[in-house]
Formats: C-alpha cells, sequence, structure tokens
C-alpha cells in the first residue's frame, strides 16, 4: 500500500510538472507572438521605405501594392545621390558630428566626474539644477540663443552647431555620472597616495573604466547631430555648409514627387546610424544597463 501510494505521489508530482511545463511554453510563446506583432508594427515603415526605393513609376501606384519590386530598380540610389550634391553633404555632416562626439566626451566626462568623485558645498543642490534643465523645451530657448550667436557673428558657420556640446548636456552627465559613482573609491585614492591630481585620476584611471558609457554617450552625440534639422537650418546659409538632413530636405522640395528617389534617399541617409549602432550594440547595452537607464 506504501509503495502504491509513492507511486501516486511520483505520477501526480510529474503530472503537475508537465503541466507546468505547458503553461510555461505558452506564456512563452504569447509573449513571443506580442512581441513579433510589435516588431512589425515598428519595422513596417522602414520596409516600406526600402520596397518604395526600389520601385519603377508604375509600381509606385499599382494597385494592390507591390511589395516585392520586380525588378528591383538599384539605379534611384545612383539618381537620388546625384539629385543634389549629396556627397558634401555628408562630408559636411560627418565632420559636424565628430566634433560634437568630441565635446560631448570631454565636457560630460569631466563634469560627470566633479559630481560623482568630488565633495563641494552645494554639490547636490547644483546636480539637482542641472538635471532640472532637461524640462526646459528646446523651442523655448532657441531664439535667444540665435540672438547670442548672432551677436557673436556666428551666424552662417559652424560654430553654433559645434561649440554647445562642449558646454555639457544634463541627460549624458547624468549617464555618465552613474556610472562613475559605481567605480570604487579605493582607484582614486591609490592614485592620489602615488601623487596624482584630479585630472590625472580622471584621465588615466577613470576613462579607461567608462568605455561602455562613454561609447553610449558617442553614439547618442552622434545620432543627434546626425539627425539635427532645426539648427543647420537656423544656422547654416550657405549651400555648401548644408548637412544631410538639410539636403534631403531640399531634395524633397525638388525631386517633383519622385517617392523612390525620396526613399532612397531617405534610406542612404539612414545606413550610417543603424550600421553604429550594430558595431557599438554591446557597448550601448552594456552602458545604459550599468548607468540605471531602462527601457
Amino acid at each position: 500500500m506504501a509503495i502504491a501510494t509513492k507511486t501516486d505521489i511520483q505520477a501526480q508530482m510529474a503530472a503537475s510538472r508537465r503541466r507546468q511545463f505547458v503553461v510555461s511554453w505558452l506564456w512563452k510563446g504569447l509573449a513571443i507572438l506580442i512581441l513579433l506583432g510589435f516588431s512589425v508594427m515598428i519595422l513596417f515603415p522602414a520596409v516600406w521605405m526600402i520596397s518604395t526605393s526600389l520601385k519603377t513609376n508604375a509600381q509606385l501606384y499599382s494597385y494592390p501594392p507591390t511589395w516585392i519590386p520586380t525588378p528591383a530598380v538599384w539605379a534611384n540610389y545612383a539618381k537620388a545621390w546625384k539629385h543634389v550634391d549629396f556627397t558634401r553633404y555628408t562630408l559636411n555632416t560627418v565632420g559636424y558630428a565628430l566634433a560634437a562626439v568630441v565635446g560631448a566626451l570631454i565636457s560630460n566626462s569631466l563634469v560627470a566626474y566633479g559630481f560623482a568623485r568630488l565633495r563641494f558645498p552645494g554639490r547636490d543642490i547644483m546636480f539637482g539644477l542641472l538635471l532640472s534643465t532637461m524640462m526646459i523645451p528646446g523651442m523655448v530657448t532657441m531664439i535667444p540663443q540665435y540672438i547670442l550667436f548672432s551677436k557673436l557673428h556666428w551666424a552662417g558657420t559652424y560654430l553654433p552647431l559645434i561649440v554647445p556640446s562642449f558646454f555639457g548636456s544634463a541627460f549624458y552627465t547624468f549617464l555618465l555620472r552613474q556610472f562613475y559613482m559605481g567605480i570604487p573609491q579605493e582607484y582614486s585614492e591609490a592614485a592620489r597616495i602615488d601623487g596624482a591630481n584630479e585630472f590625472w585620476i580622471w584621465y588615466r584611471v577613470i576613462v579607461p573604466l567608462a568605455k561602455a558609457p562613454m561609447a553610449t554617450v558617442a553614439l547618442f552625440a552622434f545620432e543627434t547631430a546626425w539627425n539635427d534639422y532645426v539648427g543647420p537650418v537656423l544656422y547654416l546659409t550657405k549651400p555648401e555648409l548644408y548637412t544631410v538632413q538639410v539636403g534631403l530636405s531640399m531634395f524633397r522640395a525638388t525631386s517633383d514627387i519622385n517617392w523612390q528617389y525620396i526613399m532612397a534617399a531617405s534610406v542612404v541617409v539612414l545606413i550610417p546610424t543603424v550600421l553604429l549602432f550594430s558595431i557599438f550594440q554591446r557597448y550601448f547595452v552594456e552602458g545604459a544597463a550599468v548607468s540605471g537607464i531602462k527601457g
């Protein structure tokens, strides 16, 4: 009787484990289906843009819509690139974006080091004031900034676009500060015993340990500069100084609604940021995770 009872208990436990396994996989399958649905919704515009960029005029307005162009007109990309001076615009944007990245890395890492590793009166209050600037819309400061840069005779140059990046950003400073606070103080104390000053500690101790968040800041700064449209439109007055976003806007205004060329140009403009994120994805995820950023 005891053996039979033990066997029954083992059978019930096995059946319970099977039910738990089935329920677990059902929930996982449901979660995967939901995520796939959201992924399709998010990727649909990009897929449609790529599909449209490869169509002929007849396929653009066909009904039902043509999802896979046959044949694919790859010449649309060459025609779109030659329609306006995208080569010059790309070089301009790369130079502007790299300068903005350098400014963001230097300024924000130094400010974040001060807030995270140094003790001085009013530090927390000043940091709170810095974070409060994130609640100020950019459109509010646009006119005062334009008046300031105009009085400095910077309008018509890249200075209004590049110089502000050397004065820090509340978001980038917060991101780096969160990481710096997790670095043990023993590293800095050991460097001070060896006679190092704060700048040397920042440059030789902290920065080498902060590759992931620094890469995250660099990626954010590059993407912001690459996709910036309002700033270049506002300050750049000469066509030879235009960036890709301004060139893309000009393209839409002069292409007589040739959507295949507009979409081809948009795909080309999108490629650099996608490639950068794909290459530095590991650093981006690691930097966001250790800095406390979610979602």
